[in-house]
């Protein structure tokens, strides 16, 4: 161990023990794919598997996970404080500043004995240069694809992770009541997002993994869009979404508000929205491939004449983010030809929205857990249009 050390486990977000039943099910999924070791690189699998979490990230770390032994941590040499404070791991390497970490790692990989490790690729923040030089360094490009191994591992929550979730809903409700009751003529998307982040935050939210999406007028009817400084006038709608954090796991909610009474046909957009997030809410249950929520919720835009307005799917799976994305809609997702079965201890976002493209976006969306019994909405926050 390192002069650190003191610090282990200080900061970890769950005990020693959810960590070695998350471990064991890795060591499982890497020996049935045939490796001796994977090379983990992407922030949310490093998190699942050891606490490590950090804004600095954004510089070269990776998770050595054996299919038989202890893990290894390479981190750079600022974050070895930080990464001993997270986890309970015993083994954390660290590299200095003006290091090629491709050298690093290639030494760590050495050091533990393994000739040929599988290695993510997929990851945010290990472009295809530095997977070469990986290779390179080890002798042994390219080295074998371990993408997408450990990810599926984390899709079904354990009670601890549910109840994180249960908390970052909490503070995302308290973000959206807050950005809500804001809006209003004369005031501007700065303060309804000042006013979303400053509830969320007091009521308890972490960092975010991606910032609120707070936009008006004819802005609304443009996906993704967040605030501009646009001063809210008479007329306008307000498109609000937002999700709150508790120990990295997430929890969103979207809303819509409108400035005064609001068009005949964003209202009917409203409303066709409505069913349908009530249509899919209703397909979900254990057993039902994943696609079934999805088909249900487009069978009600469509006969309502409004599928342009959609385009997208229904819902994405929710738990361990960092930015950019708050959701983990590249693990699985509620959509069309998706036949993976819905299991009790998912948890999804169901964002259901209609838009009228450079005018308006209507809609309203649900983090649920899926329970034996079907899906449990995590907020009870009224859904109608808010007019203001």
């Amino acid at each position: 161990m390192h002069e650190f050390a003191h610090l282990r486990g200080c900061e970890a977000a769950f005990p020693l023990e959810e960590f070695a039943v998350r471990q064991a099910a890795a060591r499982a999924a890497i020996s049935a794919a045939g490796h001796k070791a994977l090379v983990v690189t992407g922030p949310e699998t490093i998190y699942w598997l050891t606490g490590r979490q950090t804004a600095g990230y954004f510089a070269f770390q990776a998770l050595l996970v054996p299919a038989e032994g202890e893990l290894s941590l390479l981190v750079r040499q600022l974050e070895l404080p930080g990464a001993t404070a997270n986890t309970w791991l015993d083994d954390i390497q660290a590299y200095p500043d003006g290091t090629d970490p491709a050298d690093a790692l290639a030494a760590l990989v050495r050091r533990r004995g393994f000739v040929r490790p599988a290695m993510e690729r997929d990851g945010w923040f290990v472009s295809a240069a530095l997977a070469a030089r990986i290779g390179t360094a080890l002798g042994t490009d390219p080295l074998p694809d371990g993408s997408g191994l450990l990810g599926p591992l984390r899709i079904v929550k354990s009670a601890a992770e549910l109840q994180a979730i249960r908390e970052a809903a909490r503070y995302a409700q308290a973000g959206l009541a807050a950005g809500v009751a804001a809006c209003g003529a004369g005031a501007d998307e700065n303060a309804v997002a000042a006013a979303m982040l400053a509830a969320a935050t007091t009521a308890g939210s972490e960092a975010m993994a991606m910032e609120p999406l707070v936009s008006s007028g004819p802005r609304s009817g443009l996906p993704h869009m967040t605030w501009r400084r646009r001063r809210l006038e008479l007329g306008d709608a307000v498109f609000l979404e937002l999700a709150g954090s508790h120990a990295r796991y997430h929890a969103a909610l979207m809303r819509s508000v409108w400035i005064g009474a609001p068009p005949v046909e964003a209202q009917r957009m409203m409303d066709c929205a409505l069913r349908a997030l009530d249509a899919a809410l209703s397909a979900i249950r254990p057993g039902r491939p994943c696609s079934a929520p999805h088909e249900a919720a487009q069978a009600v835009i469509d006969a309502a004449g409004y599928g342009p307005a959609f385009r997208k799917r229904i819902g994405y799976s929710m738990g361990i983010a960092f930015a950019p994305d708050w959701g983990e809609g590249s693990l699985l997702s509620l959509f069309t030809e998706i036949d993976r079965p819905i299991e009790p201890g998912m948890v999804f976002h169901l964002p259901a929205t209609l838009r009228c493209y450079g005018f308006w976006t209507v809609g309203a969306s649900e983090t649920v857990i899926v329970t034996p019994h079907g899906a449990e909405p995590l907020s009870d926050l009224p859904r109608a249009l808010t007019l203001r």
